[in-house]
């Protein structure tokens, strides 16, 4: 298979040069302190809203669960993501932000390593949404996952980048 190039676009790392996929060699690689946050937004209704924040839905309390899920979804990522580093996570912390008909779920991953925690950041959110829908599904099964982003990442060579107010991002 050829493969064709265009000598301004940067290069994919996890490709090699016969377009086949790789696990990127981070050997060479100091270990920094690195951190991740994404984001991610389950909309549901105002009726389902008010049961989540008192813990009574069917299945019980449904942030309590999608927390531990979030983190459990960050600690498996190079299980889940084939070409991931499995990477010793130092903290790992998920939160929800519950608004008038949607909950914001956060996460945040910190590591010392040799290569970024957005994919654990991204995994984690995603897992929490997951979890939250599974849990609200039987009073909505309407309610649908959207807007997940990483909002901020630091450490690393490339350096500090976050989401600034227009949804684009800043290097720091």
């Amino acid at each position: 298979m050829a493969v064709v190039t265009d000598p301004q676009a940067p290069e994919l790392t996890h490709l090699r040069h016969d377009g086949t996929a790789h696990m990127v060699d981070v050997s060479a690689k100091s270990a920094t302190s690195r951190e991740a946050t994404a984001t991610g937004t389950v909309h549901t209704t105002a009726a389902v809203m008010a049961l989540l924040g008192a813990g009574d839905l069917p299945k019980g309390d449904a942030l309590a669960v999608a927390r531990v899920a979030g983190i459990m979804g960050a600690k498996k990522t190079p299980e889940l993501i084939p070409l991931c580093h499995p990477l010793p996570l130092a903290k790992v912390t998920v939160d929800f932000d519950l608004g008038a008909a949607e909950v914001t779920v956060r996460a945040t991953v910190k590591t010392l390593g040799v290569t970024g925690v957005e994919m654990e950041a991204l995994t984690a959110v995603t897992v929490a949404a997951l979890s939250v829908y599974d849990m609200i599904k039987a009073v909505d099964k309407h309610a649908v996952i959207s807007d997940i982003q990483v909002l901020a990442k630091s450490g690393g060579k490339s350096g500090d980048w976050s989401v600034d107010a227009d949804g684009g991002g800043t290097q720091r």
